[in-house]
């Protein structure tokens, strides 16, 4: 990593990156809670949100969208994506090149491993290119490091999140996406195994208000410096509540009961 690689996609040292990959990856089922948000123009402005730091999308609706709004919104273009359609051991082919990424106008880009994967000999080498390519256009790399495959057991077990975290360090990522690990002792030893690479929580599946802040703000308590979230905030009937309550948490560290009362606030 780079120190300073990732300012274009950070706030204050932190990030709150809005994630959205899923129509690749998930399929259209993700929208079916808030219909809307198949739109990517809703996306865009729910990336405008102060919280938001920078909008992960693939290629396609970064070529579509991304011109109308670049004044607005800080790009994280994702290189790589698979469908669920796919059923094979895990891998997730190279979709677009960091030159690429750099003449679409993107901050920064995003590149998913899944370490013990059979295929994560051939990722990896593709993240090298990949990270590589991003240093030559002065982009910052986001690593989505998701161990799973044959030769994973537990996928959010703390040992194998800090090693996922551990991962994004010794490849060259500026900030490392993890799941969280089920705990902020445990969330704080992935954040030490990071070193000097930043660690950003996984929002993953939807959750209530509740049980979602503490997890975010047990993650930034044990060190993270944010995260990247997708439907725990556009699967939501008010996004931008939930945009409201994460910058006070993220950036601000309000206490939990301020947080939640901001995402319930009427």
């Amino acid at each position: 990593m780079l120190p300073h690689a990732d300012d274009a996609i950070s706030r204050d040292g932190k990030s709150l990156i809005l994630a959205y990959d899923h129509g690749l990856e998930h399929g259209p089922v993700d929208f079916d809670p808030n219909p809307s948000t198949a739109d990517p123009e809703r996306l865009f402005e729910l990336a405008s949100h102060d919280a938001v730091t920078a909008l992960a999308v693939q290629k396609g609706i970064a070529e579509a969208y991304y011109p109308d709004y670049e004044e607005d919104v800080n790009l994280l273009l994702k290189l790589n994506g698979t469908s669920s359609l796919w059923m094979g051991e895990p891998d997730s082919p190279v979709n677009c090149s960091a030159e690429y990424a750099a003449d679409l106008g993107a901050d920064a880009i995003g590149f998913t491993l899944y370490g013990g994967s059979n295929h994560e000999v051939e990722m990896a080498e593709e993240f090298k290119a990949a990270q590589e390519g991003a240093r030559e256009h002065d982009m910052g790399v986001v690593m989505w490091s998701y161990p799973r495959g044959q030769g994973v057991k537990n996928d959010t077990s703390p040992d194998t999140i800090s090693y996922a975290a551990r991962l994004g360090l010794e490849l060259g990522a500026d900030v490392v996406k993890v799941k969280y690990p089920g705990s902020a002792e445990a969330m704080g030893e992935a954040v030490r195994m990071a070193g000097p690479t930043k660690v950003v929580m996984s929002g993953g599946t939807m959750r209530d208000d509740k049980a979602f802040l503490r997890n975010v703000a047990d993650a930034i308590d044990a060190g993270a410096t944010g995260l990247a979230v997708g439907r725990n905030v556009f699967q939501r009937d008010d996004p931008e509540r939930i945009l409201d309550a994460l910058e006070a948490v993220v950036f601000e560290e309000v206490e939990l009961d301020e947080a939640i009362a901001i995402a319930d606030d009427d």
